[in-house]
């Protein structure tokens, strides 16, 4: 007999474990036979460092290439939002940094990488609204 947290478990007098009842068919069991060659273990590992290539760091890669090339064309006019949240106009645009103002007669600095990204409600480049006005004169005179 065994004692278990206060209960009693027996075992059969054939030997079988009333607790495990296939215990000894797992203990019974012999190892398997040796596989193949080593590249075929690794085929499984290298199919998932491909999907996590293609599912997590091809994506990140473009979208950092995608917003360093935003930072880059920077200019003064535009109308931006910082990864703080803020709103504001570039006034002026240095090597590292740039000047934003965020209020009438209130600018603040901040390095070119702070900006998340560029305004769309509020902020349309001047080269933008030049075309825009062009495609909408080109309309009224079809009509």
């Amino acid at each position: 007999m065994i004692e278990f947290h206060g209960l009693t478990i027996l075992l059969t007098l054939t030997g079988v474990n009333l607790m495990f009842p296939f215990i000894s068919v797992a203990y019974a069991q012999s190892a398997d036979a040796a596989s193949g060659s080593a590249f075929f273990q690794f085929i499984p590992l290298i199919l998932i460092l491909g999907v996590f290539w293609f599912l997590i760091i091809r994506p990140q890669q473009k979208k950092q290439k995608a917003h360093q090339g935003m930072v880059d064309s920077l200019r003064k006019g535009d109308k931006v939002v910082t990864n703080g949240g803020i709103f504001g106009t570039i006034v002026k645009v240095g090597d590292d940094r740039l000047t934003l103002e965020i209020a009438s007669k209130i600018q603040i600095q901040l390095e070119r990488h702070q900006v998340a990204r560029m305004d769309k409600k509020t902020g349309v480049n001047k080269d933008d609204e030049g075309e825009e006005k062009e495609e909408i004169e080109e309309k009224k005179e079809e009509k």
